[in-house]
């Protein structure tokens, strides 16, 4: 059996990778990005001189002939669902028996004039990546448009190397649509205090031509003209499935897919950033274009495939990035507007760049989201106590084992406790957990 897989993200990889091992399955991976599988997510470092395209890619470039994984360089232009083939922008075609279709996301262009001239780009591929570093040499300002972590993981690039960056965010605070407003705020500060020019309630109305088909300046909502050599667009992405618009296969936003990660065609289906859940679990997303949901339906699709069914179930809501030198985590069910049911431990350390949020249903006492900027803790005790349903005062007076932090640096769990106390008038302290041991010992239990 054939099964070819369209996409070299983390997602068609984990797929390739774990049909290899459930397998002997001939395996095509085809992707027009690049020849072989790397970090998304390190790109920034490239740029930053951090460190070298070579070191972003997780195997050798030997691995995929050892482990008979074939890679094919080229752009599937059409598919033959009928025939079962794919049809190459060069004119080729190869057969399958099976298809996975793992395309990943695109920028969102929103129709604005200038928005495909040269000079403009996302932060998704290997080329972005090009086409900043080829429009750095002596660039004098950029502008960002769109507030999130891609926004402003381009702005930190730009930054590193002392070229002026102007945000434009049409909200009132940056990521306020995800982040509470006090989080919030700590990443307008962190923005400010690295001198980034971060305009809140503004948008894009046009980027402007030098004649060349380059951009050279925007032209904003409010009627402002700011002067620049790069504009880059990170408002949101959306599934990289426009040359699926010919096809039988159904779509919403994304390619629409079952449990087990099918589309509406047999022996075809669909993983990471480009599919939509057709029946989401609760509390999660049709979409949700984040690095570890992708590996996870890269192996349940393996199984499925092989012969073995497997649900998918993407678990707990988990994510972590960061926002300048404010590192990020975030764990369960954290809302910009809590529902009425919810109620937050909120601890803020003076300096105002660390955050501790800790929500719990008032009514049922259990714990069901942390929030975390600049502090650290432990995935899997967060995990455990999140499944479980742990109650809040179980969870505040063992803080302790979450904390992930070196060991000499300074703990904060008194006076999360503290806050709590002083909420509910209770009089708890927190135990001093802090060894291995005792970690292994909760999370065995």
């Amino acid at each position: 059996m054939h099964i070819a897989i369209i996409g070299n993200g983390i997602s068609g990889i984990t797929a390739a990778r774990f049909i290899r091992k459930l397998s002997d399955h001939k395996i095509t991976v085809i992707s027009a990005e690049t020849d072989h599988f790397f970090s998304r997510t390190a790109l920034m470092y490239i740029y930053m001189g951090h460190m070298r395209y070579k070191d972003t890619k997780p195997y050798e470039d030997w691995f995929w002939e050892k482990n008979r994984i074939d890679l094919k360089r080229g752009y599937v232009e059409q598919i033959d669902t009928a025939g079962k083939k794919l049809i190459f922008k060069e004119g080729d075609s190869i057969s399958y028996d099976k298809l996975i279709l793992a395309t990943g996301s695109k920028p969102n262009k929103f129709g604005w004039p200038g928005q495909d001239l040269k000079r403009v780009n996302g932060l998704y591929s290997y080329q972005d990546l090009e086409a900043m570093e080829q429009y750095s040499e002596g660039l004098k300002r950029a502008v960002i448009v769109g507030g999130g972590l891609i926004g402003l993981e381009m702005a930190e690039m730009f930054h590193s190397r002392h070229i002026p960056v102007t945000i434009l965010v049409r909200e009132k605070s940056y990521w306020n649509s995800v982040m509470p407003p006090e989080e919030s705020a700590m990443i307008n500060r962190e923005i400010n205090r690295n001198h980034i020019d971060l305009q809140l309630e503004e948008e894009l109305s046009e980027i402007v031509d030098n004649g060349q088909g380059e951009a050279c300046a925007v032209i904003t909502k409010s009627g402002q003209r700011i002067e620049c050599g790069y504009v880059g667009l990170t408002a949101g992405v959306s599934p990289n499935i426009k040359f699926l618009e010919n096809t039988d296969l159904e779509t919403k936003r994304g390619i629409l897919v079952d449990a087990h990660l099918q589309t509406n065609i047999p022996d075809i289906y669909a993983i990471g950033d480009c599919c939509e859940q057709r029946a989401p679990k609760p509390g999660r997303r049709g979409i949700e274009a984040i690095w570890y949901t992708g590996r996870m339906m890269g192996e349940t699709v393996a199984y499925n495939i092989c012969g073995t069914p497997v649900a998918y179930d993407p678990g707990i809501w988990f994510n972590s990035a960061k926002f300048l030198d404010i590192e990020y985590q975030v764990y369960g069910d954290v809302q910009a507007r809590q529902p009425e049911a919810h109620r937050s431990i909120y601890w803020e350390h003076a300096e105002g760049n660390k955050s501790i949020r800790i929500i719990y249903d008032e009514d049922r006492g259990y714990v069901v989201g942390f929030n975390l900027m600049g502090v650290r803790f432990r995935h899997d005790v967060c995990e455990k106590w999140l499944k479980e349903k742990t109650n809040i005062e179980t969870v505040i007076k063992n803080l302790g084992l979450a904390n992930f932090d070196p060991e000499f640096y300074e703990k904060h769990e008194a006076e999360v406790v503290s806050i709590y106390n002083q909420q509910s008038g209770k009089n708890l302290s927190v135990k001093p957990q802090r060894s291995w041991n005792k970690v292994f010992a909760f999370l065995k239990s």
